[in-house]
């Protein structure tokens, strides 16, 4: 009897260590996701005046990489497509065209669980904005970061689905030229806009894939 005791325990612990071992590792994940912003505005220069960037759909893919139980970095990259409207009621509804891409780099971390883990990330980085107008464009790159809370469902070790609200936070240049203002009598990106911070806020769902 003791013999098998012992010999169910040895089979048990040689299948814990294996458990734990492939756990281990599994050290990097890769999270395609979709998402929907919101918010967002440009104060223009000395004018009472701003573009108001409409809510859209945006897209991108977050790789993390396990430091320690439960700490991870992590690398963002996020894209949104969308229009700017310029608020002056003497410019008609004059319309931008605005791209902009994120950039960012950071960490994570997540509360202990087996099939949920809450967790907060941070990250800092940068934002290229691409503007075009009536057959203009420019770009320029503003630091920004964002900071995020979520939640990951954990079915297995190798799959997990990533729920998340996360605020993104772009640093404009007082100098920048690159929002354009169109209208009867003008057609060229040269209006300045207020150094100021872009708030915007985004849901997203991921897929979760750990290697």
């Amino acid at each position: 009897m003791k013999l098998r005791i012992a010999a169910v325990a040895a089979v048990l612990g040689a299948f814990a260590s294996n458990a734990n071992a492939a756990d281990d590792s599994l050290n990097v994940e890769l999270t395609p996701f979709g998402a929907y912003r919101m918010g967002g505005s440009f104060d223009v220069e000395e004018a009472d005046t701003s573009y108001d960037v409409e809510d859209s759909p945006s897209y991108g893919f977050i790789v993390n990489f396990r430091q320690t139980a439960n700490t991870q970095w992590e690398i963002l990259y996020s894209r949104q497509q969308t229009d700017a409207e310029f608020s002056d009621p003497a410019a008609g509804n004059s319309m931008l065209d605005v791209d902009m891409d994120f950039f960012q780099g950071g960490g994570t971390y997540q509360w202990d669980g087996d099939k949920v883990r809450p967790y907060l990330a941070l990250t800092v980085g940068g934002t290229h904005i691409s503007t075009r107008a009536g057959g203009v464009s420019d770009s320029d790159t503003f630091w920004s970061g964002t900071f995020g809370v979520g939640l990951q469902i954990r079915p297995n070790e190798r799959i997990g689905l990533r729920l998340e609200a996360r605020a993104y936070g772009t640093f404009i240049n007082s100098d920048t030229d690159i929002f354009c203002q169109t209208g009867p009598n003008q057609n060229v990106c040269a209006v300045r806009v207020d150094g100021t911070m872009m708030s915007q806020i985004e849901t997203l769902a991921g897929i979760v894939f750990r290697f």
